[in-house]
């Protein structure tokens, strides 16, 4: 049974390379006789996209992908978030209680300078023009 499955599809397969090949071959008989060959500065002008060869190849465009761009930051002031922990003694009080010492947690905004340093940034993807 195994060998009739292999048959079969080796047949398929034939069959199916074969209606590839012709049809490749017949499509290409009719885009042949179907009109003359346009010019070449049109063809580029079609493939490339036409904002981006203007002016006879005056202007120059290509597309620059996203990148991480690495750029220096000069220092400067920022607000951060900080948090601080004090410790309170326990104590008596004015009328012999004892209040035991516990952790306080204060949190606020607090101005900091931050030195200038390299930072990574993202640029994203652009066409890029050079115009002569």
């Amino acid at each position: 049974m195994t060998s009739s499955m292999r048959a079969r599809r080796l047949v398929a397969g034939a069959a199916a390379t074969g209606l590839l090949a012709g049809g490749a071959a017949l499509g290409m008989s009719g885009t042949a006789t179907a009109a003359p060959a346009p010019a070449p500065a049109s063809a580029t002008s079609v493939v490339t996209g036409d904002h981006h060869d203007r002016h006879n190849g005056h202007d120059r465009c290509t597309w620059k992908k996203g990148h991480w761009e690495k750029k220096w930051v000069k220092g400067h002031w920022e607000k951060k978030w900080t948090h601080h922990k004090t410790w309170h003694q326990g104590h008596h009080d004015k009328h012999g209680t004892w209040h035991k010492g516990y952790w306080d947690h204060d949190r606020q905004y607090k101005w900091v300078y931050v030195h200038g340093h390299w930072d990574h940034h993202w640029v994203k993807g652009h066409w890029d023009c050079k115009h002569r």
